[in-house]
């Protein structure tokens, strides 16, 4: 789930949104909305005997589990960022080609 929020969410807002630091805090709404919401079903599930996302001793820390979310989080900011830029050249364009 938060890979898919990861994909559709970050550019459209980099994009559309003027304020790059708007941008950026509007991102990290949603995505700890998502995050903690997918973390809640993985609990759940761990609770339940599923320790796909979590290992089976509750003392170990999964940290591959936390490294793939910092991976897929940067990757969003990076694809706000792009979304900033890219709207940032074809304005700049746009302005070159009226002047």
């Amino acid at each position: 789930m938060e890979l898919i929020i990861m994909v559709l969410v970050p550019f459209p807002l980099g994009f559309f949104v003027r304020n790059r630091m708007a941008a950026y805090l509007a991102y990290v709404g949603v995505h700890s909305f998502f995050f903690s919401f997918q973390n809640t079903e993985l609990v759940r599930e761990w609770v339940g005997g599923d320790t796909a996302a979590f290992p089976k001793d509750p003392n170990a820390l999964p940290w591959s589990y936390g490294l793939v979310n910092i991976i897929i989080y940067a990757a969003g900011l990076g694809l706000v960022t792009l979304g900033y830029t890219v709207r940032a050249r074809r304005r700049r364009k746009t302005v070159l080609v009226t002047s």
